[in-house]
């Protein structure tokens, strides 16, 4: 199986931490980043940045570094869109795409969802009652469908959900353990928890 690159998405505010890139916060000894990038790199050919601003901040990562292609952070989707169309420019016919504040998802992401279709593929995680939650920002994306998002964004359209229900994606499913693979870190409460966990499993 052909391993697809893979967008980091961490374009947005941060404006529940503060401000500045929730992905440099420091989470047992390095970046948050890094362990993103540890983690994805054997599960994908690739991987690029989605990140607005000044991208020398991002130098020591070796990353391309791919900013929203539309103005005023119009969220995640133009994120996508960014990996979209950087994967199709290296021939490749989907990108997976990873949030950039959520250092726990699965080690087989790329695979599981590989073989839940060959459209969208968004990944959920079921809780201990059976409860399912999607996560939109993981995803498999064609790139065939770029020009179709570039329309959706165009038309004022906004939510990966909403997109993805559009074309019909399909979903694929992780069983939460001690902690939701998909936990996701967006205050700083959410940190001292994420810290927490990692110490727990030094």
């Amino acid at each position: 199986m052909t391993r697809p690159p893979a967008i980091i998405l961490a374009g947005g505010l941060a404006t529940r931490m503060g401000g500045g890139d929730k992905c440099l916060l420091d989470l047992a000894g390095q970046p948050m980043l890094a362990r993103i990038i540890d983690r994805l790199a054997p599960q994908c050919g690739g991987v690029a940045l989605n990140a607005n601003g000044d991208p020398a901040r991002f130098a020591a990562f070796g990353l391309p570094v791919l900013p929203d292609g539309l103005p005023d952070f119009p969220g995640p989707l133009a994120g996508i869109l960014a990996g979209m169309d950087w994967a199709a420019l290296v021939g490749a016919d989907r990108v997976l795409s990873v949030a950039g504040d959520t250092p726990f998802f699965p080690a087989d992401l790329a695979e599981r969802l590989s073989r839940a279709g060959n459209g969208i593929v968004l990944a959920a995680s079921r809780d201990a009652k059976g409860v399912v939650r999607d996560h939109p920002t993981f995803g498999l994306w064609p790139t065939a469908l770029r020009d179709d998002l570039r329309a959706f964004l165009a038309g004022g359209g906004r939510r990966v959900r909403g997109f993805a229900q559009v074309q019909g994606a399909a979903t694929a499913a992780w069983t939460s353990g001690p902690v939701d693979p998909f936990f996701n870190i967006n205050t700083p409460g959410d940190l001292d928890l994420a810290r927490a966990a990692l110490r727990s499993q030094m």
